[in-house]
């Protein structure tokens, strides 16, 4: 019999501290606060399946093969997807598993470079939206829209970028080997950045270049192992109303149908809290009894409800 399982979702820019602190050491420093969080989870009794974003580490990576472009050739969005699911799972799995020797826990973490099945009629790819890669040019994007086919966009007065679908998440590919090490006992990294998507043409798998809303695969991922809670991580302790203004209320509770109707307020946009409140409410809609949205270091106080914001049926 498995213990309480829960996911746990970590942004991509929460490993990112500040804007002089990108390298990859950089990261591996906040990724280790972050797993001692995870390890005080397992500690008291949870199976985790951890999941994270990778938004700006893929960034660099294009940034890389963009400078590089010379002498090498460019990565593919796919590609550059598994590479950070990759580069992030091994500082997560190291830091956990040297946590774990440390309280003398006797556990061990995984990572699992996770593809996810989007459909290839998703309207999402008539109406690519999400910008991926750096500035540039005008002349420079129309380029890469010849020669390289890329959608590209005028963002905001700032320059041109190129920009991508982001498709539902419809199916984790290597669902089954998770449910299988979470029931060996082992923390699972997996679906990193919304895992990579690809579409299923019948006899084969195949890549697109998109980009799947972690949070939404999250989501997807906490029904397919029924997990007994769904956590997202961000940059406050708990969700608020009215956000930076005078009347601002942090909220320790709601229900489904409350969450509905501030999101039809508006009062939690698609640029900021919008994903993580709806990735939830598809979770508890499918059978999930409990999403919790909170601060890393509040995650083991969010679990014991002292803390966070509760989304509950």
């Amino acid at each position: 019999m498995m213990s309480k399982v829960a996911v746990i979702a970590i942004g991509g820019n929460s490993l990112i501290k500040s804007k002089e602190q990108i390298g990859l050491y950089d990261q591996l420093a906040t990724v280790k606060e972050t797993c001692k969080h995870i390890a005080e989870m397992v500690a008291k009794g949870w199976n985790v399946a951890v999941t994270h974003g990778n938004g700006p580490q893929v960034g660099f990576l294009i940034r890389r093969a963009e400078l590089a472009v010379e002498e090498l050739p460019m990565i593919p969005l796919e590609f550059a997807g598994a590479d950070t699911q990759g580069c992030i799972g091994y500082m997560i799995q190291q830091s956990l598993m040297n946590e774990f020797r440390a309280r003398g826990i006797n556990k061990k973490a995984v990572t699992v470079v996770t593809q996810v099945v989007v459909d290839q009629n998703d309207p999402a790819f008539q109406n690519p939206s999400k910008p991926i890669g750096s500035f540039m040019s005008e002349a420079e994007a129309k380029r890469h829209a010849k020669e390289d086919g890329w959608v590209v966009i005028e963002d905001s007065g700032r320059g041109w970028r190129r920009v991508v679908a982001s498709p539902e998440p419809q199916r984790i590919v290597e669902i089954e080997a998770i449910k299988e090490l979470l029931g060996e006992g082992y923390v699972v990294i997996c679906v990193g950045g919304g895992g990579i998507p690809v579409v299923d043409k019948g006899d084969k798998l195949e890549g697109v270049a998109a980009v799947i809303d972690k949070d939404y695969a999250s989501s997807l991922l906490a029904s397919e192992i029924k997990a007994d809670s769904l956590i997202i991580s961000t940059a406050v302790d708990k969700v608020a109303i009215n956000f930076g203004k005078p009347d601002q209320k942090d909220l320790d509770r709601m229900t489904v149908a409350e969450a509905e109707a501030y999101l039809a307020q508006g009062q939690f946009p698609d640029g900021s809290m919008g994903p993580k409140i709806k990735a939830i409410i598809r979770y508890l809609k499918d059978g999930g009894s409990r999403g919790i949205i909170t601060s890393p270091a509040a995650v083991v106080a969010a679990l014991e409800g002292k803390t966070g914001t509760h989304v509950v049926p």
